[in-house]
């Protein structure tokens, strides 16, 4: 699987970041966990099958490979590409989001993770990157420079390389009388927003056709669709308490189609992700 929002921020903004996530899918869902590179033409291939434009995808892979997310190989005329440490790890942690945490939250004990922050006004850059992995990291802002998260969250690795450490104050809590935890949640999360990203999904995946009319009958093209489409989504979910939100949370429903398709997709696109994926022991 793909990462997410922590991950999209270390590849850093390309022309199509359509292309980008789909190709961080191809990764996750293919090739992560393999000790095995894959070759250019095949990457080429296997996108064009889901709209992608040859130059759209070096252009990404070149951008991943200055970035240290992909490290290049030769052999020959041919160039392959493998997965660093630092983006196989972010993808199993978006794997992991996706198979073992889910969508639906209702496990919560009560606590917050609260952080507060405060930079100079020239750092703008690592603002924008210290609140980018909040985000993906679960929290929301409350109120200026104080961030906070329904879970208990280890900010140390939401932040890691970042050297921002000494900028934070971490704090464990419970909210009390008067504060009710829905408040906090209305104030801090765009709730209506996720549930329309959520209800945006259902609206196009949850079908009753086969495949999807514009993968041509390819279920590998719909299988890429459809968890870049999902993964794009639960990357922008705080895994809000379901105790707090509206009964008709519309993110039980979607999981259920998205793992539902996924499982009906599985053999066919696994077995065209060998015929088209080249790859190269390593």
């Amino acid at each position: 699987m793909i990462s997410g929002q922590a991950l999209a921020v270390e590849a850093g903004t390309v022309p199509e970041p359509r292309t980008q996530s789909l190709l961080l899918t191809m990764f996750g869902v293919y090739l992560l966990d393999r000790p095995v590179a894959v070759a250019t033409g095949s990457v080429i291939a296997a996108l064009e099958r889901v709209g992608a434009s040859e130059e759209a995808v070096r252009s990404t892979v070149n951008r991943m490979v200055k970035r240290g997310l992909l490290v290049r190989h030769r052999r020959g005329r041919r160039t392959y590409f493998s997965l660093t440490p630092r983006a196989s790890k972010v993808l199993t942690d978006g794997r992991d989001r996706v198979w073992r945490t889910g969508a639906v939250n209702r496990d919560w004990d009560g606590r917050w993770t609260m952080v507060g922050f405060s930079l100079p006004e020239a750092w703008r850059s690592e603002r924008h990157d210290l609140r980018s992995r909040l985000i993906w990291a679960g929290f929301g802002p409350l109120l200026s420079g104080l961030w906070v998260a329904p879970a208990e969250v280890d900010v140390l690795a939401a932040v890691a390389g970042l050297g921002l450490e000494a900028h934070l104050r971490v704090f464990r809590a419970r909210v009390a009388a008067p504060t009710e935890a829905r408040e906090i949640l209305e104030q801090a999360f765009d709730v209506p927003g996720i549930a329309a990203r959520y209800a945006a999904f259902l609206h196009r995946w949850d079908r009753t056709e086969p495949l999807p009319a514009e993968t041509s009958g390819d279920e590998f093209a719909a299988q890429l669709l459809l968890h870049t489409d999902w993964l794009n989504l639960v990357r922008q979910d705080p895994h809000l308490p379901a105790e707090h939100l509206p009964p008709d949370w519309p993110a039980a429903r979607a999981q259920t189609v998205f793992r539902g398709l996924s499982r009906r997709w599985d053999r066919g696109a696994a077995a065209a992700a060998v015929r088209v994926l080249e790859t190269l022991p390593l």
